[in-house]
């Protein structure tokens, strides 16, 4: 056999070995490469290229493992995307690969069990990182999992519209803070037993509320039940968000069977064509299969999506908050000086309709928190969080006292009054 012939068979052989070792369940998988995702800003409220170094001590990327399964259709899933088709309307580049990437609350991978059926009936990735434990600091925990997503990312062709970030407990509202943070790189959220809180920055509420679905679960016995059905998932729905509480009956704090999985996914999925039409008009929105863009790079897209929105009227408000927030998160780049200079421009007019939205977003966020604390803190609680009752209780009527001051909303106006007097006996007692 020629030389030239005999290389490319090895050639060959090694890549039909590889494509088969990764179909399937493989119990651990080893990260080739540190993230190219922006781990920094899911810890901070900036991107910067030099974060300190004790977030990361100790940790080495190249070292990081994680179980996985590979569905059988990843044979016929392209490493790379087709060319976008001609006809208008039209785009021939195929969906690729659906994720889980569950985050457990201990040290060993969790959720393949439960996720099992559901998986290889749909085709989906599943994988699902080691030593990612409650015990491991928030930095590295978000290092890790996205070190592991990208890892995938390299290897497959992976729909970021129906990329799921699930965890466990502690694993949930890691799930959540690296979603809301990154919502580009998700479709949605499946936090179990816990959940989060959107980011203060009101252009990435924005992208959520317009984006992401949150599949809240919990069980009749789980002790965080009140916090994810009372509390967390009631303010995302009223803030807009697509979300969803789903109580799992005779279910403590844990993991539930694969029949509620087929359901959250079945929902989750449903909302995968509004996030593709969403990317259609605001390309910026979403960090497709194949894309890891720079730090200049995102920021300039970004910052262009912010400049098409403060065209329109309806989206002024949100065109201008996402040019606050390139300035905030890239304060180094020149995108960040042309969205101060767009800014300032306009802060010195005259008139300033987006400002009435800021109120009523604010007012919103109010009275969404007063509502749901006030349900959190009058309901049962089991005898982990019955110490901070007087706190909750405190607390929603600080909230109640702020929106009958504010005297905008007639209807929260009245909720408030009839609430006060309910909430301070219960604090009196």
């Amino acid at each position: 056999m020629k030389p030239k012939l005999l290389i490319c068979c090895l050639l060959l052989t090694i890549l039909r070995t590889t494509q088969a070792e990764e179909i399937g369940y493989q119990q651990s998988v080893t990260v080739r490469d540190a993230t190219r995702l922006d781990w920094v800003f899911a810890v901070s409220n900036q991107s910067v290229t030099n974060p300190p170094a004790e977030w990361l001590e100790g940790y080495d990327s190249t070292k990081q493992r994680y179980e996985v399964f590979i569905p059988p259709t990843a044979k016929g899933t392209p490493t790379k995307p087709k060319p976008k088709s001609k006809a208008k309307g039209k785009d021939a580049e195929p969906e690729g690969l659906p994720l889980v990437l569950f985050i457990s609350a201990g040290d060993q991978p969790a959720g393949w069990s439960q996720f099992q059926a559901v998986c290889q009936k749909n085709g989906i990735v599943f994988a699902s990182p080691y030593g990612v434990g409650n015990n491991t600091s928030m930095p590295k925990r978000i290092r890790i999992v996205l070190d592991v997503l990208d890892d995938l990312r390299r290897r497959h062709h992976i729909d970021s519209d129906r990329t799921y970030l699930a965890g466990f407990s502690g694993g949930g509202r890691v799930a959540c803070g690296i979603a809301f943070a990154l919502p580009e790189l998700f479709g949605g959220v499946i936090p179990v037993c816990a959940s989060g809180d959107l980011r203060e920055e009101p252009w990435l509420r924005h992208r959520v509320i317009d984006r992401l679905s949150v599949a809240n679960i919990t069980g009749t016995g789980d002790f965080n039940r009140g916090e994810v059905e009372r509390f967390r998932g009631p303010i995302l729905a009223d803030l807009g968000v697509r979300t969803k509480v789903i109580v799992v009956e005779n279910l403590g704090h844990g993991i539930p069977d694969s029949k509620t999985f087929s359901e959250v996914i079945e929902w989750l999925d449903a909302g995968a064509a509004d996030r593709r039409k969403l990317a259609t008009k605001h390309p910026a929105s979403r960090i497709g299969p194949d894309a890891t863009p720079a730090r200049e790079e995102w920021a300039k897209s970004l910052f262009a999506e912010g400049q098409l929105r403060i065209k329109e009227p309806k989206t002024l408000y949100s065109g201008l908050m996402q040019l606050r927030g390139v300035m905030q998160r890239w304060p180094d780049l020149r995108a960040a000086d042309e969205a101060k200079r767009i800014l300032l421009e306009y802060e010195a007019r005259q008139e300033k309709p987006w400002e009435d939205d800021d109120i009523d977003e604010q007012r919103r966020y109010l009275i969404a928190r007063a509502r749901a604390l006030d349900a959190y803190a009058t309901g049962d609680l089991p005898l982990q969080y019955a110490n901070q009752r007087k706190e909750m209780l405190e607390g929603a009527i600080n909230l109640w006292i702020q929106v009958i001051q504010d005297g905008q909303d007639d209807k929260a106006v009245d909720d408030g009054q009839r609430r006060l007097p309910k909430l301070k006996a219960m604090l009196a007692e």
